[in-house]
């Protein structure tokens, strides 16, 4: 403990004395400082994250660096309001088995095989976290996975590997599925409907080559679930144990839930209608529709608010984004454009290229919205110099999404569901035995969408 912390203090203050060599100022260098310890806070010490970001915020006060009113507008509550209206859906509907049910559907397809469950499973979990969010996504799916592999008496790693690799590339296919997603169509005017017509495609592609190498990789693995799985496609035990008639309460979380996805999925055509300002409706209508469902619960409200909101995690993101702006406002995010702007000789498809790349590798080392946090105000300073910031900001999301996948700490959905394994069977994943599958997914993933952002003109 006092070995990393000491090697932190080292650290941010190399990163301080570095950031002045290079030509910033004192005072930005001591920011630099203080928001290197709050960035490196959560990668040596993940469960005192929050600790880091609060220390850290209230230096920033101490010397005078933000104003109270400056810290709150760069705090995100836009953000993190819509965070809070979704976990509070997403929750009701976890209560009443809508998820559980609709995977226990996918199973119980005819002639199940190993290579039918390990396709039925990855597709299953990039669409729930491209539904809701990857974090709420990944604990259902693996929780399901568990319970299968127990039966089947199969080893769960494998499968937990590909649904998180699922996971991390379907969070990138809708506004809803990370907030990384959030932050960046918040910040950058994209719509819902952008993320339907310029994301999913994309990930849609990037889950195929994603599953067929998963295939090949865990070839031998999936031999042997398909041995397991045969001899139970007529047994009642096994169709019992994947079973879950919906009853009257998942009907209506239904109904509520894609009411809200279909008029989220029209917002910006509604804004036009109605003369509102850009993604108002976004922001809003998660928060209208969680109204709703305090009221039909209304003996679950409480609950909701208090258990099934990640109140920790919030107010994580909330101190990190004003950190995030404080960077921005003191003209740090500006040099550094400038620098990356010169680096890429005003050339946007480079600079697309530098984003997407060093925002991969840095959500390997880092979660992604940390990443992402701390480079949207970058991508922000390079309007002042009239480039055209729209394939930068889908370089952002597909980097930190996609290059979520190469180690086991690049994303929520990693940390959680190598907890889950951990906790509830005792089972530890070997960081070189993830970092062999998901270093190559990570890349081919990246890979993919820089072409596509290269040579596909609607990312233009």
């Amino acid at each position: 403990m006092k070995l990393k912390f000491i090697i932190l203090l080292s650290l941010s203050v190399v990163f301080s004395l570095l950031s002045f060599c290079i030509g910033l100022t004192p005072k930005q260098s001591v920011i630099i400082g203080i928001f290197s310890m709050s960035i490196l806070g959560t990668l040596f010490f993940w469960d005192f994250r929050l600790s880091f970001v609060f220390i850290g915020s209230g230096v920033f006060f101490l010397l005078n660096v933000v104003h109270l009113d400056e810290f709150i507008e760069y705090a995100s509550i836009d953000v993190i309001i819509f965070l809070v209206s979704m976990m509070i859906i997403v929750g009701m509907m976890k209560e009443a088995g809508l998820f559980t049910w609709l995977i226990t559907l996918v199973l119980r397809v005819k002639n199940l095989t190993g290579r039918k469950m390990v396709v039925l499973i990855m597709v299953s979990s990039a669409v729930f976290s491209g539904l809701m969010d990857e974090v709420t996504s990944i604990i259902i799916v693996t929780t399901v996975i568990l319970n299968i592999c127990d039966f089947l008496e199969v080893d769960p790693k494998p499968l937990v590997i590909a649904s998180v690799l699922a996971t991390n590339i379907g969070s990138a296919a809708t506004v809803l599925g990370n907030p990384v997603g959030v932050l960046i169509a918040a910040r950058s005017q994209l719509s819902f409907e952008d993320f339907i017509i310029h994301a999913a495609p994309l990930s849609a592609v990037v889950l195929v080559v994603t599953i067929c190498i998963v295939l090949y990789y865990y070839r031998k693995y999936i031999d042997v679930l398909s041995e397991k799985i045969i001899p139970f496609q007529d047994d009642k035990s096994f169709l019992y144990l994947i079973s879950i008639p919906p009853d009257k309460r998942t009907k209506v979380s239904i109904y509520i839930f894609f009411v809200t996805i279909a008029l989220i999925a029209i917002h910006k055509r509604l804004e036009m209608l109605l003369g509102l300002e850009h993604n108002t409706l976004l922001i809003m209508l998660p928060v209208i529709s969680a109204g709703f469902v305090m009221i039909y619960r209304h003996d679950k409200a409480r609950h909701y608010v208090e258990h099934e909101v990640e109140w920790p995690s919030l107010l994580f993101f909330m101190f990190l984004f004003a950190q995030a702006g404080v960077i921005q406002s003191s003209g740090i995010a500006d040099f550094f454009s400038r620098k990356i702007l010169t680096l890429a000789g005003g050339s946007v498809e480079v600079l697309a290229g530098i984003i997407l790349f060093s925002s991969g590798i840095l959500s390997s080392g880092l979660d992604n919205v940390v990443t992402v946090a701390s480079m949207v105000p970058v991508v922000q300073s390079l309007d002042a110099v009239h480039i055209n910031l729209k394939p930068l900001w889908w370089a952002l999301l597909f980097g930190a999404c996609y290059g979520g996948n190469i180690s086991m700490i690049g994303s929520t959905a990693n940390i959680v569901a190598l907890g889950l394994l951990e906790k509830e069977r005792d089972i530890r994943i070997v960081f070189l035995d993830w970092l062999r599958i998901g270093f190559l997914i990570g890349i081919v993933g990246m890979s993919i969408a820089y072409l596509a952002i290269l040579f596909i003109p609607i990312y233009l």
